[in-house]
């Protein structure tokens, strides 16, 4: 067997992550008034992500290591380009945040998630008309769970008060 790639690793890192933090919400305290315990979505969560890393980890021991290609000179430039996506995404959700007292939660999260779909994939007609149901549906979805489902007050905006 040859050595272990990264992605075993990482792999291995995160299914320790969860054990130590599935093995401490245990410790989470009960409290008399709740009709769901406050430890049951931590747990939840960390059960899925468990099953994710699991998962992550069965398919990095499948696959052997590729060899990497290299293609000219390394550099901040090169490192900065291949990384670009993730600016993109992180420059988005920094404009999200200071757009959410505007906008609110329901519009800006319906931009943030159409902007960012349509800066990391397709930018034709039918690529945005995917983008905005996707962005439409989710956000729609998640924002009237949390406001008429849960109860949550969410960031209502100036612009679009809802």
């Amino acid at each position: 067997m040859g050595r272990f790639h990264i992605d075993t690793l990482v792999a291995i890192f995160l299914l320790l992550f969860c054990g130590v933090f599935l093995t401490a919400s245990f410790s989470i305290r009960e409290t008399s008034y709740a009709s769901l315990g406050a430890e049951v979505w931590p747990r939840v969560i960390l059960i899925f992500l468990t099953l994710l890393s699991l998962g992550y980890l069965i398919q990095s021991l499948r696959h052997p290591r590729s060899k990497p290609t290299e293609e000219g000179p390394r550099g901040p430039k090169r490192w900065f380009l291949s990384h670009l996506n993730a600016f993109w995404c992180f420059l988005w959700f920094g404009l999200f945040l200071l757009s959410l007292p505007y906008l609110g939660m329901l519009v800006g999260g319906i931009l943030f998630v159409f902007v960012t779909l349509t800066s990391l994939g397709r930018r034709d007609w039918h690529g945005h008309l995917v983008h905005a149901a996707i962005a439409v549906i989710a956000v729609g979805t998640m924002w009237a769970m949390f406001t008429y489902g849960l109860k949550v007050f969410l960031p209502t905006g100036t612009i679009f008060p809802f």
